[in-house]
């Protein structure tokens, strides 16, 4: 994977690291508070981050002894304008699609669009 979008996708596929994600928003945590509610050693959150930093999603920098671990928001914007692209083309094929049946409704055969006129049943 080499595009940042798939790397993004992928990075939260795991439950773990969008749980990780999730409590970031609220603040900058080191990784032992970010290995806290989880049953796993830090090398394994650790894994997790890297997998995260990877992605473009958190950075981490040194306050004095402390290496917090940042959410870079910013990286949601390029998710964000992906889903509204296809959100949108969903939207005006169920527009169009309301259109139709609106149509077939007032032609009076509103289930299936089909003429029935001289067919045998």
């Amino acid at each position: 994977m080499t595009d940042q979008l798939s790397r993004v996708f992928a990075a939260l596929a795991d439950p773990t690291r969008r749980d990780m994600v999730a409590r970031l928003t609220v603040a900058d945590s080191t990784v032992n508070d970010l290995a806290a509610p989880y049953d796993v050693s830090l090398q394994a959150v650790s894994k997790h981050l890297k997998v995260l930093e990877e992605a473009g999603l958190v950075s981490r920098s040194r306050e004095a002894q402390r290496r917090p671990v940042h959410l870079e928001a910013e990286v949601f914007d390029l998710m964000t304008k992906w889903i509204e692209r296809y959100r949108r083309q969903a939207e005006e094929r169920f527009s169009r699609l309301d259109a139709v049946l609106a149509a077939m409704d007032e032609e009076g055969n509103p289930t299936t669009g089909i003429r029935t006129e001289g067919t045998a049943s």
